[in-house]
């Protein structure tokens, strides 16, 4: 009985520590926590596995909902009665301007090259080249950054509301938070538009 109380008070203890922060300002918990996180990052998960001080990530990341960074080959279980200590670690580095998309899963070793994407529920096995977009289980690359980005402003020129957001002006750098906030004050004009235009 006493074990369960202390369990339910040390869990709401940290979710009360947990409630302070944001997708812009966990990275500075997750920092105490030992990983390596660099600037005007934006991260939806609150926890980067139990290894944090394996993980690296660089300037201007976003990191999506449900994301599990793995650090650690937890396979080595099924040996624990014949080498009771055996385990196997690797280190996570995702480089700057990386975005990992929701429930994507990162495995220990890998390197995410700057400026690249893991599409949604991707399973990373091995390292991600530099300006390289990667979807599946396991990830595989689907197509370089810039045809990527060709897509993106295509299909932007025909979805985007008349004088939605037009005070961000492209090449000025803003921060996330900034641009986010943006976003959700218009969030009402995007939302009109994209139920006229995608019926």
């Amino acid at each position: 009985m006493i074990r369960t109380i202390t369990s339910i008070l040390r869990t709401l203890r940290s979710k009360l520590l947990l409630a302070k922060y944001d997708e812009f300002t966990i990275a500075e918990y997750l920092r105490k926590q030992g990983a390596q996180i660099g600037e005007n990052c934006r991260i939806t998960i609150r926890s980067l596995g139990s290894e944090p001080h394996l993980v690296r990530i660089g300037n201007h990341c976003t990191i999506a909902y449900g994301v599990t960074l793995s650090t650690h080959d937890g396979g080595a279980w099924i040996f624990s009665d014949e080498s009771p200590s055996l385990q196997e670690f690797g280190r996570i580095d995702i480089l700057d301007n990386c975005f990992i998309g929701m429930c994507a899963v990162i495995l220990p070793g890998v390197r995410i090259g700057p400026n690249s994407v893991v599409g949604a529920g991707a399973v990373v096995t091995k390292d991600v080249p530099p300006g390289t977009v990667v979807a599946g289980c396991p990830a595989v690359p689907i197509c370089t950054i810039d045809e990527y980005r060709a897509k993106l402003l295509r299909s932007w020129e025909a979805q985007r509301p008349p004088g939605y957001l037009e005070d961000l002006q492209p090449g000025v750098k803003y921060s996330a938070a900034y641009i986010q906030r943006r976003k959700s004050e218009s969030q009402s004009l995007l939302r009109e538009h994209l139920e006229r235009i995608l019926k």
